[in-house]
């Protein structure tokens, strides 16, 4: 994979770049949203079975949907190969057009009949926050719910990845395109073919689903609801049929079904695939799972015990409590269970940095990711040991992987665009009228893509009161952590859109 990224950026290869081939950005674009006009037309499927209404805004919407494709493909017909640009164009273009098309239910129907509620709400779902203005869940019909959940479960391993599995005709764009979209810190090349690689993980993926929606059914969900909770357990997204969310059904079997599917979406997918075809060594060696997992359980006891002894919770409860909440929040998920905002303060800290450190890298979760937490740590230590022993060679190797200064820097410099971003939001949104710490949990939260936050936008609490400049601000931070910042640049660039880039 190296030499095929390679490849694209040689000298040689710049040289020949010409403008950006807008005619192939409206083909893939055609058939992104023809995915989403399939999408919709299951939703549009669960509303005629229900038969509550929403049956003709979904209709509606799918035949928009459709046109909007239809005229993409047109435009882009007899388009010639894509390269990397085309590709970023493409997956940030998607992301914003699919919420922008997805929100079309809540408008036409009235369901959200405000246009910013609406594309916070559906930018929420597909990029997997799981933040929601909606204060009347339950009075919404099951199209409606379906569809909140569906793009949640789309979103979660990506929208292009789910293409690429559907329409095996990408060719050598459906790797270029993969590649704009996981742009995590390193990729887990289980296949030479972009198609094959993600229907393996779809597989998988597919699978985690169909178990966790049967366990909850046998547990006392009805099958809607276990499907709707499935879809968005799996996507690490948290978006509920209920307003009280998991605590509605106050069931312990449930919660543990939750916590252990939050936990296994939020680890690297290629390690699934490598166990099943191999021996479960990959997923147990790896460095980034243990380390993810064992700041679960430390977080979680350490909250568990603050809760017995400052909130005179008995043991198990305290612990499922407590476990649930980092899980839902180290997973970038947003169930609850409990208000965390009745939790000592100085477990606060802790939730903050749980929604901040996010889960694996090639998973559902959002946040920085905790492999590039771990090699931020290491290379802090091996510059203490430089400077202790000068003429020591210090590396940074995981799971067997060295990783050389380039990528390295590449890390720092994402956390420091994070960081950045998350000053600039926060700004932002404390411009809009939002209290200091609400503005701060609200804009973590939605550049981590994680949902809940604190103050009177904790968990309890919807973000309807929110001011709509406010909401607007959120929701392109949702889309920027969910592109993982570096796609986002990219697509805004000037350059991008050059001749050559240099």
């Amino acid at each position: 994979m190296d030499r095929f990224l390679d490849l694209e950026y040689s000298p040689t290869a710049v040289a020949r770049n010409a403008a950006v081939n807008f005619r192939m950005v409206a083909y893939m674009l055609g058939l992104l949203i023809a995915v989403e006009a399939l999408l919709l037309t299951a939703s549009t499927a669960v509303a005629a079975f229900y038969g509550e209404g929403d049956f003709l805004p979904f209709l509606i919407s799918t035949g928009i949907c459709a046109a909007i494709a239809g005229a993409l493909l047109f435009i882009g017909r007899n388009a010639t190969k894509p390269r990397r640009r085309e590709t970023c164009i493409v997956v940030a273009s998607a992301w914003l057009m699919f919420s922008l098309i997805g929100m079309l239910p809540y408008l036409i129907g009235g369901y959200i009949p405000q246009v910013a509620d609406a594309f916070f709400e559906t930018m929420s779902g597909f990029t997997t926050t799981g933040a929601t203005i909606l204060d009347n869940i339950e009075q919404m019909p099951h199209g409606v719910l379906f569809w909140r959940s569906l793009t949640q479960w789309i979103g979660g391993l990506g929208i292009a990845f789910f293409t690429i599995a559907l329409m095996p005709g990408f060719g050598i764009g459906g790797k270029l395109l993969f590649l704009s979209e996981a742009t995590g810190v390193i990729h887990a090349n289980i296949h030479p073919k972009a198609g094959t690689m993600s229907r393996y993980l779809w597989s998988v993926y597919i699978c985690l689903t169909l178990g966790t929606a049967l366990l909850l059914w046998v547990e006392g969900m009805t099958l809607f609801d276990a499907v709707c909770h499935s879809f968005t357990a799996t996507a690490t997204g948290g978006f509920s049929t209920r307003q009280a969310s998991i605590a509605y059904w106050n069931s312990p079997a449930i919660e543990y079904t939750l916590i252990a599917a939050m936990l296994i979406s939020s680890i690297n997918f290629s390690l699934y695939f490598f166990a099943f075809k191999y021996r479960f060594k990959h997923l147990l060696r790896d460095q980034e799972t243990r380390f993810f997992l064992g700041s679960v359980l430390v977080v979680a006891l350490i909250i568990a015990a603050a809760l017995v002894v400052c909130n005179g919770y008995g043991i198990e409860h305290a612990f499922r409590s407590a476990l649930f909440q980092v899980a839902s929040c180290h997973t970038t998920t947003g169930f609850a269970t409990d208000d965390y905002l009745t939790f000592p303060p100085f477990t606060w800290i802790l939730i903050i940095y749980t929604m901040f450190a996010g889960g694996c890298t090639g998973s559902t979760a959002g946040g920085i990711k905790m492999m590039r937490l771990v090699i931020m740590w290491r290379g802090f230590k091996n510059q203490f040991q430089q400077i202790i022993r000068p003429r020591s060679v210090q590396s940074i190797k995981i799971n067997g992987h060295i990783f050389d200064n380039q990528l390295i820097s590449t890390v720092f410099v994402f956390f420091f665009s994070f960081m950045m971003f998350a000053l600039i939001g926060w700004i932002a949104v404390m411009a809009c009228g939002l209290p200091c710490l609400e503005a701060l949990s609200t804009t973590i939260s939605s550049l981590g893509n994680v949902g809940p936050a604190l103050g009177q936008y904790g968990p309890e609490f919807s973000w309807a009161a929110m001011p709509a400049t406010a909401k607007t601000i959120l929701a392109i931070l949702m889309l920027i952590g969910r592109l993982e910042i570096f796609g986002f640049i990219i697509a805004l660039n000037p350059a991008t859109y050059r001749s050559s880039w240099s």
